[in-house]
């Protein structure tokens, strides 16, 4: 068996989680978390963003707030961190 160049572009796709408080949160767009690390990190969203509550209920993304609790699922793509599920998991 070969292996080589097929000319395709190589994409290692890895899915993650990420706990953190909500630093700045721009809906559709962007989402900064202060991590254990102390250090903000940098989110962007795929194209399909779920947004829900630690029970699984799916919430509109104008229940994130600045300072909540959150959970990230991303995967990584080249540079970015692409979100495709924010679980808030911190109660009102």
């Amino acid at each position: 068996m070969a292996t080589g160049s097929t000319g395709a572009t190589e994409t290692t796709t890895t899915t993650t989680e990420s706990l953190g408080t909500v630093t700045d949160f721009t809906p559709g767009q962007t989402i900064v978390l202060k991590t254990e690390a102390g250090e903000p990190v940098h989110y962007k969203f795929s194209k399909t963003v779920t947004y829900q509550t630690a029970d699984g209920r799916v919430i509109e993304p104008s229940k994130i707030r600045k300072d909540s609790k959150v959970r990230v699922h991303y995967m990584k793509s080249g540079d970015d961190m692409l979100v495709d599920k924010v679980i808030v998991t911190d109660r009102d």
